[in-house]
């Protein structure tokens, strides 16, 4: 396939005529790392564990506070500042669990609730997660990090060579905060039809590779960057909703089947009730 019809591939989708029209929504994107709750998670299921607990193949440190000491910033230890509720945040743990970076990489997790001083004024003055200490300079944006993780450290590779393909990827990667916001759009109003044109699209695009279930074939950064927002938004819309973004989309259900398998992105995976809760907290949804 040419790198024309790699770019074009779905410039065709009905959802590129009414994506633009799409209002702002009146909550940032990023407003889906924090938590409304009036009572205190459990350890077992806490988004913001104050004491480390244990996951799929590594304890979880504790979470830092406002009432928290910094760690020793800029001692040569690459630190990934996180938060365990954030679906930004988790694309980037996906990404260095994928490359099995575990032990090189530490995860330093803030309560975006009550955030430390020290985080702002010493390591990201943005004051959002995630971002990245390495080699004594902090970056951040998630899919920013996905791919600078994915070319400075040793561990499979998540990003393809090839330039058409790559350009493919680069298109599916922009288009996720515009399936983010029809979802968002959609859960606020009355109409299915924005959320229905947006996932009908990553339907077209999950049919157009056959070495594998994942949007290039093979698991990739563009698989790491929807995977948080569907293990939400999925059952976020059953409930409140009754719309199951898999029915009529074979090719999407088995992508999320065969996601659920990846071992790096189960590490990560929180209890679906428990994000359907911080949801309609956070967006004030019945």
């Amino acid at each position: 396939m040419t790198s024309s019809s790699y770019a074009n591939l779905l410039s065709t989708s009905p959802f590129h005529k009414v994506a633009h029209k799409l209002p702002s929504y009146s909550l940032p994107l990023q407003a889906l790392c924090l938590r409304r709750s009036t009572r205190p998670f459990s350890n077992k299921t806490s988004a913001v564990p104050k004491a480390a607990i244990a996951t799929e193949g590594e304890v979880l440190p504790p979470v830092l506070d406002s009432s928290s000491e910094p760690p020793p910033l800029f001692d040569g230890t690459t630190r990934l500042y996180t938060s365990y509720i954030c679906p930004y945040a988790q694309r980037v743990w996906i990404a260095r669990n994928s490359k099995g970076l575990q032990e090189k990489i530490k995860l330093v997790p803030i309560d975006l609730e009550d955030r430390p001083s020290w985080y702002k004024e010493k390591v990201y003055p943005p004051n959002k997660v995630p971002s990245l200490e390495h080699d004594n300079e902090v970056r951040g944006e998630s899919l920013d990090l996905m791919k600078y993780i994915d070319s400075s450290f040793e561990g499979p590779a998540l990003y393809p060579n090839d330039p058409a393909m790559r350009e493919f990827a680069e298109e599916l990667l922009s288009y996720s905060d515009t399936f983010n916001r029809a979802v968002l759009f959609s859960l606020k109003g009355e109409s299915l039809n924005e959320i229905s044109l947006a996932v009908n699209y990553l339907e077209t695009a999950l049919s157009k590779f056959s070495d594998g279930p994942f949007f290039l074939g093979q698991f990739s950064l563009v698989d790491i960057a929807y995977a948080p927002f569907v293990e939400r938004f999925h059952p976020l819309l059953l409930e409140v909703k009754n719309y199951d973004i898999t029915t009529g989309r074979p090719t999407l259900r088995s992508w999320i089947e065969n996601v659920n398998k990846i071992e790096a992105y189960k590490q990560t995976k929180r209890d679906p009730q428990e994000l359907v809760a911080v949801l309609k907290k956070r967006f004030s949804i019945k």
